[in-house]
């Protein structure tokens, strides 16, 4: 009776948990297996227990995505948000139509599509007529190849990334901002603070949550980038990673292996890695945040 009395409530829900269960759990599922297995998409899978695994772990690809994985979200994180808080304090520093010509403004790149950032920061980049290089010119700077030297390829990604991402950080920086009740810069005015001790002492703590979650959202979408890398350096599935390797990352790596190797079952298995080191990472920063605030 109680299933009968429920059914039009199970109905209801039913397309989403089919479309739920074929589009996530099934993929999720088969990537598990394969991940344990040769598969080269057309053969009978073989199975090979840990062995993708091991070749990724032990393979000089994966140790070089990791390090310049590792430099880019040290670098590229921590400066998007500091970037995006100094924005939404100077856009929220102006009202009316100056503030949202100034939001629109810097949230603009965030709604161009991948490609065409990509082709806009290509010219930028590009070494004797680009835009950068002109610039450096009249300063007496010879021209920099800054998306094929291996010591200016992982910076020049970062200034692109901090580019793009920080209009969505301000936006919920800014959204932040607004929900900081007026009485406590009051008071802090009458007590004598600046406009610096403001923000230091007010701003920043109270923005505590909605940074803290700009900083895991970022961190998270830092260990899967692919299209900004992918794009700048003109990779296929051939040949990536630029120039040494120099902007090779995890995500990156794996495409590779599956569409360039024709090796399903060791990309499987990076994207598994990948996900359990995410996982972690995220778990042990609210680990961190819950222990402090209990403190």
């Amino acid at each position: 009776m109680s299933f009968r009395r429920h059914l039009p409530h199970y109905l209801m829900i039913a397309p989403f948990m089919i479309l739920f269960a074929a589009f996530f759990l099934y993929p999720i599922a088969s990537g598990l297996f394969y991940s344990f297995h040769d598969w080269n998409g057309v053969q009978t899978p073989v199975f090979v227990g840990l062995g993708n695994y091991e070749k990724i772990i032990h393979s000089r690809d994966f140790s070089r995505a990791m390090i310049n994985l590792a430099t880019y979200i040290a670098i590229t994180v921590p400066l998007g948000i500091i970037v995006a808080l100094c924005l939404a304090l100077l856009v929220d520093s102006f009202t009316g139509r100056w503030s949202n010509f100034f939001r629109n403004a810097f949230f603009m790149p965030v709604v161009l599509p991948a490609f065409l950032s990509a082709t806009i920061w290509r010219w930028i980049y590009a070494p004797n007529f680009g835009l950068l290089n002109t610039v450096l010119g009249f300063f007496g700077v010879e021209s920099v190849n800054f998306l094929n030297d291996t010591g200016t390829m992982l910076y020049a990604l970062i200034a692109v990334d901090v580019w793009v991402s920080a209009g969505f950080n301000m936006v919920i920086i800014l959204a932040g901002l607004k929900n900081i009740p007026n009485e406590l810069y009051e008071a802090a005015r009458l007590d004598g603070a600046s406009k610096w001790q403001q923000t230091v002492f007010i701003t920043i703590p109270m923005l505590g949550p909605v940074l803290f979650f700009v900083f895991t959202y970022g961190f998270i979408s830092a260990m899967q980038v692919f299209d900004k890398p992918w794009l700048l350096t003109g990779s296929s599935f051939a040949s990536y990673g630029g120039r040494r390797n120099a902007l090779l990352f995890p995500v990156m790596d794996m495409m590779g292996r599956a569409f360039g190797g024709v090796k399903f079952g060791e990309a499987a298995a990076y994207g598994f890695i990948l996900t359990l080191a995410i996982v972690c990472i995220t778990a042990l920063m609210f680990a961190v945040r819950s222990w402090r605030e209990r403190k």
